[in-house]
């Protein structure tokens, strides 16, 4: 007998994520009853992934489950926000018991891992849709914003850039590459790890801050243009994977990390006089950034190699273009 609306979320969704006493009312009311703590603000972020558009017609449940969190939590780490609540809207063909387990097994075990609560949501029959509302908080007054660099700033992006854009390209069999670059490059785009944990830390040091998920020169223009200012990126500063090198070569890896999406990485800019601070309380090996350029006063988004502007006139992903 297939399942009903009401067993469905009883058997995969009510334990699904972390357990938190600030939740007052959870799954099994008509809305969730949350405390949100005296000194902090309310951060609220939603993501759609639609099947054949952000993820292949069959990749894995878990892997779905999995991105359908990590792409709503890199934009709390953006925000320099600590996630707490989640709400899930499920569109299904049918109620596959065995991919809904693995569905749910993804998306719980990154839950826990970042102390969500599943709070809620919806269940419905349809082409297959997954939509997340991720609720979290920021102390009062310390929240990231694009908007908060100025020219001279300078520009970091976390991660490699590139790795996601080229496992997806795999995922779809439009690329090869070596066995063992295969499996990262793969686990990148199926499993992206949200920088939650230095999203937090530039609280301290950053003037402004986004996730990359359109592609880096893309959404370093969107900040640049948010703080009033253009950006440069240094073509030969922009790291690239030992993997992604080995599949596609330099200039290409290259290109690829500045216009691939779904890295779900932070880039960054730094106030001059904060900038040896920034360093020094946050040693990039350990931390895992490296410096790509500058804001700077002319308007737009350039990409320098050798002093002479290059030719890239990819600007990140849009839906409706």
């Amino acid at each position: 007998m297939p399942l009903s609306e009401s067993a469905l979320i009883e058997r995969y969704f009510r334990a699904c994520g972390a357990q938190r006493p600030d939740v007052l009312a959870g799954i099994g009311d008509d809305a969730a009853l949350l405390a949100v703590a005296p000194d902090a603000e309310l951060v609220a972020t939603t993501d759609t992934l639609v099947a054949g558009v952000h993820f292949p017609a069959g990749s894995p449940p878990a892997s779905i489950g999995h991105r359908s969190l990590a792409v709503n939590l890199s934009d709390l780490a953006a925000m320099g926000a600590r996630p707490a609540w989640a709400l899930l809207a499920l569109t299904l063909p049918e109620a596959d018991e065995a991919w809904l387990a693995e569905f749910a097994a993804g998306f719980s075990a990154l839950a826990r891992a970042h102390e969500v609560a599943l709070v809620g949501g919806d269940t419905t029959r349809g082409p297959l849709c997954v939509t997340v509302q991720l609720l979290g908080q920021v102390p009062r007054g310390e929240a990231l914003r694009r908007g908060g660099g100025r020219a001279g700033d300078a520009l970091f992006v976390s991660g490699t850039p590139g790795d996601a854009a080229a496992g997806l390209a795999l995922e779809q069999g439009r690329l090869r590459a070596p066995a063992d670059a295969l499996v990262y490059l793969r686990e990148r785009f199926l499993l992206p790890t949200p920088r939650i944990a230095l999203g937090e830390r530039l609280r301290r040091h950053a003037s402004a801050c986004i996730d990359v998920s359109d592609g880096l020169l893309g959404d370093a223009g969107k900040l640049a243009d948010a703080s009033g200012a253009g950006v440069e990126i240094s073509f030969g500063a922009v790291p690239v994977s030992e993997a992604l090198l080995r599949t596609l070569g330099e200039e290409r890896a290259r290109e690829l990390a500045l216009s691939g999406g779904d890295d779900y990485e932070l880039c960054f800019a730094v106030h001059a006089e904060n900038l040896q601070a920034l360093l020094t309380e946050l040693p990039p090996q350990r931390f895992g950034y490296s410096r790509i350029g500058a804001l700077r006063s002319a308007p737009g988004a350039v990409v320098v190699r050798d002093g002479t502007v290059m030719e890239f006139s990819h600007s990140g992903y849009q839906h409706f273009r």
